[in-house]
C-alpha cells in the first residue's frame, strides 16, 4: 500500500501544470520578503512622510507653514503611486495643465509686475514706473507755494526725444502720485519744447496713447485727450502724421462719444476742470480734422460714424 500511495503522489505532482506551480511559488515567496524591503506603513510611514519637506508656491499661506520649501518653478505634486503606475510614463496633458495652473497662479500673485486684469491700478507695471523707481529719469520734484512742479536736471533741449517722449507718454496710464504727476507734466514740458523733434517719434507714441485710452479710467482718458490736442497743435507735421493711426486711436472715441454729464437743472461747478468726456472727445475730433489735412475727415467718419464735420457746421 505504501508503494501505491507513493506512485499516486508522484503521478499527481507530474500532472500539475508548470504555470500553476510557478504561481504557487510566487505566492509563497511574497510572504517571504525580508522586513527591510517592505514599504513602511502605519506610524513609521506617517513619520517618514511628515519629515519630508513640501514644495509650495511663493507668496502663499503655505509658505509660512513648517517643513515647507518655497520654489519658483513648476510644482508637480502627485499622490503616492501604486505598483502598476510606477513604471508608467507621465501624462504630458496633465503636466501641461499643471504648468498652466502655475502660470495662472503667478499672474494672480503679481509675479510678473502686474496683476491679472490690471486690478485697481491700470498703470501698474508700466515702463515709466520702472525707469522712475530706478532713478533713470532726469527729473526732480519742486515743491512750490502754488503746487508741485517738476524740475529737469538736464537741459530739456538736449534730451533724446526718441527715448524720453515715448517713455513719458507710457506714464499717462498712471493713476497714483507721484507717477502721474511726473508723467503728465513731463509730457507737457516735452511737447512745449519739442518743435520739429516730435514728428519723427509719432509711430512710437501710438501704443502708449492706445493703452492709456483703453484703461477706461475717466481721469486718465480726459488727460490723454488733452495731451492729444496739445500733441496735434505742437507742430504742423504732427496732424497729417497721425491720420494713418486713426484705426488704433479712434475706437475708444466712438465708444465714449455719447458719455456726457447729465446734471439736469443743476450747476456743474467742475466745468473749469474740463472732465466731461463726451465734450472732450468732440473737441479732440475737431482738432484732428482741422490739423489733419484733406484725408482727416473721411478717416474720422469711418471710425466714428456719428461725427459731423466742423467745416460744414
Amino acid at each position: 500500500p505504501e508503494m501505491a500511495q507513493t506512485a499516486r503522489t508522484a503521478t499527481a505532482r507530474r500532472s500539475i501544470p508548470t504555470h500553476d506551480y510557478q504561481i504557487t511559488l510566487k505566492q509563497r515567496s511574497k510572504s517571504a520578503n525580508p522586513a527591510q524591503l517592505r514599504p513602511l506603513s502605519g506610524i513609521q510611514g506617517a513619520a517618514v512622510a511628515s519629515s519630508r519637506p513640501r514644495y509650495v508656491p511663493p507668496f502663499s499661506i503655505q509658505s509660512q507653514q513648517k517643513n515647507t520649501v518655497v520654489i519658483d518653478g513648476p510644482i508637480h505634486e502627485s499622490a503616492p503611486k501604486t505598483a502598476s503606475a510606477r513604471a508608467r510614463n507621465p501624462n504630458p496633458k496633465s503636466l501641461r495643465r499643471q504648468q498652466k495652473s502655475l502660470s495662472t497662479l503667478n499672474l494672480g500673485l503679481g509675479l510678473n509686475g502686474c496683476t491679472a486684469g490690471g486690478g485697481n491700478d491700470p498703470g501698474r507695471g508700466t515702463l515709466f514706473r520702472m525707469y522712475f523707481d530706478r532713478g533713470d529719469l532726469p527729473i526732480k520734484m519742486e515743491y512750490l507755494c502754488g503746487g508741485d512742479k517738476i524740475g529737469w536736471t538736464v537741459d530739456i533741449d538736449k534730451l533724446d526725444y526718441s527715448l524720453y517722449l515715448p517713455l513719458f507718454f507710457d506714464g499717462l496710464a498712471e493713476t497714483k502720485h507721484p507717477y502721474k504727476t511726473y508723467a503728465r507734466q513731463g509730457v507737457t514740458d516735452l511737447l512745449l519744447a519739442g518743435g520739429e523733434k516730435i514728428h519723427p517719434v509719432i509711430p512710437q507714441l501710438i501704443l502708449p496713447l492706445k493703452n492709456a485710452l483703453s484703461t477706461r479710467n475717466l481721469e486718465v482718458m480726459c488727460t490723454t485727450l488733452k495731451i492729444i490736442q496739445q500733441l496735434v497743435m505742437s507742430s504742423d507735421l504732427v496732424g497729417p502724421a497721425l491720420v494713418p493711426f486713426y484705426r488704433q486711436l479712434l475706437p475708444m472715441f466712438n465708444a465714449f462719444k455719447v458719455k456726457n454729464l447729465n446734471c439736469g437743472d443743476e450747476i456743474d461747478y467742475a466745468q473749469k476742470n474740463n472732465l466731461n468726456l463726451g465734450d472732450l472727445i468732440d473737441e479732440t475730433l475737431q482738432v484732428l480734422e482741422l490739423h489733419g489735412g484733406e484725408d482727416a475727415f473721411i478717416n474720422i467718419k469711418y471710425m466714428v460714424p456719428t461725427y459731423e464735420s466742423c467745416y460744414l457746421n
